[in-house]
Formats: C-alpha cells, sequence, structure tokens
C-alpha cells in the first residue's frame, strides 16, 4: 500500500497531491484545505489547482519555478497543513422544486428506498452537503452528504438530455446539472438558480470547497 500523501509528478508541468484512494469526505476535506492553503499564498510559478475527489493536480510554469522547487513547495504546505484553512468556506442555498414534472425520478427514488417521496424531499434537504469538485460538464458540482437512505444506482438507460437546473442522484451522490446534457441520474427535483453562465465575470455558481444546503419550495 503506498503512503498518503504522496506527490506525484503529471507531465513536465504539473503534480498531482494524492490523499488516498477512495472516495471519503475526510480525504476530500484534506483536498480543499491544501487548496485554500496554497491559493492563499504568492507561490512563485503556481498557475492552476484542480480539486478531484482525493487529489489536488497543481499545474506551474517551470519557467518560473522548477520541479524541485515546486515539490518543496508542496511538501512544506503538507507539513503545515491544518483544516483551519476551510474556516472560510462559502454556504450556498440552492431552492428546489421537488416531484412532479420538475423531478420525474422522485417515486422511483422512494419504491427504491422503501420511503415516501415526502421522506425523500424531507432527507435531501436535511444535510449541508460539500462541493467534492466540479467535472463532467462546466458547472457541475459534484455534492457529498446524501444520507446513506438514498444512495440510489443511476438510470438502465441514461436519458439524451437532462435540463439545466436538474437535481439528481447517482449511487451516493448528489448533483446538479449545470447545462442540459445526457445523463443517467435519477432526477428528483429542480432549480432555477443558473449553475453556469459564461457571461458573468465569476461564470460558475458553485466552487470546490463550497457547503450547499438545499431549500425545498
Amino acid at each position: 500500500m503506498p503512503d498518503y500523501p504522496r506527490i506525484l509528478p503529471v507531465g513536465e508541468a504539473a503534480f498531482t497531491v494524492e490523499f488516498g484512494a477512495t472516495v471519503d469526505e475526510t480525504l476530500n476535506r484534506q483536498v480543499h484545505a491544501l487548496d485554500v492553503h496554497l491559493r492563499a499564498r504568492s507561490v512563485p510559478g503556481l498557475v492552476e489547482t484542480v480539486p478531484t475527489y482525493r487529489s489536488l493536480l497543481v499545474t506551474y510554469d517551470p519557467q518560473v519555478s522548477r520541479a524541485d522547487v515546486m515539490r518543496a513547495t508542496l511538501t512544506d504546505a503538507l507539513n503545515t497543513l491544518t483544516m483551519a484553512d476551510l474556516s472560510e468556506s462559502r454556504l450556498v442555498e440552492i431552492p428546489v422544486r421537488y416531484g412532479g414534472e420538475w423531478g420525474p425520478d422522485l417515486a422511483d427514488v422512494a419504491a427504491y428506498c422503501g420511503l415516501s417521496a415526502e421522506a425523500v424531499i424531507e432527507l435531501h434537504a436535511q444535510p449541508v452537503y460539500t462541493v467534492a469538485m466540479l467535472g463532467f460538464a462546466p458547472g457541475f458540482a459534484y455534492l457529498l452528504g446524501l444520507p446513506e437512505a438514498l444512495a440510489t444506482p443511476r438510470l438502465a438507460t441514461p436519458r439524451l438530455r437532462v435540463p439545466p437546473g436538474s437535481v439528481g442522484i447517482a449511487g451516493a451522490q448528489t448533483g446538479v446539472y449545470a447545462l442540459a446534457t445526457p445523463g443517467g441520474w435519477r432526477i428528483i427535483g429542480w432549480t432555477d438558480l443558473a449553475l453556469f453562465d459564461p457571461g458573468r465575470a465569476e461564470p460558475f455558481a458553485l466552487r470546490a470547497g463550497d457547503r450547499v444546503r438545499f431549500v425545498s419550495l
């Protein structure tokens, strides 16, 4: 078994810092803490950081910082990392219309979980979720914190088009479609919050590390 965290080279201008090999909220918090730590400092040559469930991709300009210098910077950051770096994470409330035309799969999720539709809505809106990472499509946020009682498999046959704003469940995750795309998540509701708008100064409504609460309308 490898020792974590570990720093691995990715090509000639990037490192990935791995904290583990599983999808785990504790590991993800460490990823975000390192991300905040690095972005809060003027690290010479740092170009971009990209959080994932269990690792942080760090790209840099090799003409500004040599690989050994950047590795040493990352090692020092890991040695001084604390969860206090997450104290400033935002809380974003997302209004949701559950069920009916807004959530065509709500009844199926309820049946699979052995719950009423009302119980599914109550459970889904109860936690404060964490944006583990953005991916799949611009603005799509993968959220950790779904109650185990709501874990539901994806659709056997994905839809060809899922409307933007659709709130879905897939396995132990929940998320919101930011764009109209194909998708196999179970759609239980819809929000009119625009998660991605390239015309805004800040195109993305959510950032990795944000906290999210769904509010039932």
